[in-house]
């Protein structure tokens, strides 16, 4: 581990001290490359140890309900008392530092979905390179469906740093992956395929991609890019979660300190809880489909959890081997032209949709 981490250091000292321009485009491309390789090998070896051990002491995940939200913040943020307000955890709640030694899961129910939340030790500056645990409880963070990237008001800037960490760990927050299309062959080294016209060298390009271990493929690359979004899409590391940015503890300074990039909250004192808990239902893009069984009328008894994009054969197929082979199915509510509208099963359910399955 220390030769690797001498290793990162030599190469992040290289890229500070080589200047950027086209000239030295291919060379900085190579050298980050390598550097996110190596970050990638770390991460790799990280979680195939956890995996051995059966995960480290109070940091195994077991993921149940519709989804799973992360609370990321420093120490004495109220993530704490944001867990218990939401769910029926009994995390302990103190006035200082590391109250929280483990990973402490709660279970919210919202709008029919359950919502599983986790508090996890309190984040520091250097998470990213082991520091507090970091690596441990940023594992966590890369495993879950949605993060709350919380702070207090005497520490709104401790929001960037944590995004810098989560950024560091190979997260990428609010973002989609690059466009890009990888098939990989056997032989016959890297073509590249392109209609948009690249600010980097097609040399680059291949380096980059070589650099990250691929030798021989078809790249189709369906967007611009830069050397980091490609690096990106080359990884076998970087994950795509959605996030929201709390301030905490607004009771206790003047509303108008705050900036409307955070939603501000007071979880002691109940304030912005609601608005919290309807960002976290959009930001999951979960949907409530109700199944409506032949011998009924449409109602709202019996929900079952989807997401945006999903289909009625998601939903069949979610039920059940009964289910999966049906085509067809009625449908009831906003979607519906008319009620009991008849619909194959690959349309896309909406929010309150009710459907019978023929």
């Amino acid at each position: 581990m220390a030769d690797f981490t001498q290793t990162i250091e030599e190469i992040k000292k290289e890229i500070r001290e080589t200047p950027y321009h086209k000239g030295t485009e291919h060379h900085i491309g190579k050298l980050r490359a390598r550097l996110a390789r190596i970050e990638d090998n770390l991460i790799e070896m990280s979680t195939r140890r956890r995996q051995g051990s059966g995960g480290s002491s109070g940091f195994a995940l077991r993921k149940t309900g519709d989804a799973s939200v992360v609370l990321v913040g420093p120490p004495s943020a109220g993530k704490s008392t944001l867990l218990n307000k939401f769910t029926n955890a009994q995390s302990k709640v103190a006035a200082y530092a590391f109250t929280t030694t483990s990973v402490i899961p709660g279970m919210m129910l919202y709008k029919d979905a359950y919502i599983q939340i986790f508090d996890i030790p309190g984040l520091l500056e250097g998470a990213s390179k082991g520091k507090g645990r970091g690596k441990e409880v940023l594992s966590v963070a890369r495993n879950s469906d949605l993060l709350i990237v919380i702070s207090d008001v005497q520490r709104i800037n401790y929001i960037e740093k944590m995004i810098e960490e989560l950024e560091g760990a190979g997260i990428r927050i609010n973002k989609v992956r690059p466009n890009i299309l990888i098939d990989k062959k056997p032989t016959g080294g890297i073509t590249i395929h392109t209609n948009i016209r690249q600010d980097l060298k097609e040399e680059t390009i291949k380096s980059i991609a070589s650099e990250m271990g691929i030798k021989n493929a078809d790249i189709s690359i369906k967007e611009k890019v830069t050397i980091d979004s490609l690096i990106d899409s080359f990884s076998t590391s970087r994950v795509y979660i959605p996030a929201i940015f709390v301030v905490n503890k607004i009771d206790t300074v003047h509303r108008s300190l705050f900036t409307d990039h955070y939603l501000a909250i007071s979880a002691e004192k109940n304030i912005g809880l609601d608005n919290l808990k309807e960002e976290i239902w959009k930001k999951l893009k979960l949907l409530r489909v109700y199944l409506v069984q032949p011998d009924e009328e449409p109602n709202f008894e019996s929900p079952i959890i989807m997401r945006e994009g999903d289909s009625l054969s998601d939903v069949a197929e979610k039920l059940g081997t009964n289910f999966s082979e049906k085509k067809l199915a009625k449908i009831w509510g906003n979607s519906a032209h008319f009620p009991g509208q008849e619909v194959p099963t690959p349309i896309k359910v909406k929010d309150e949709m009710q459907v019978r399955f023929l």
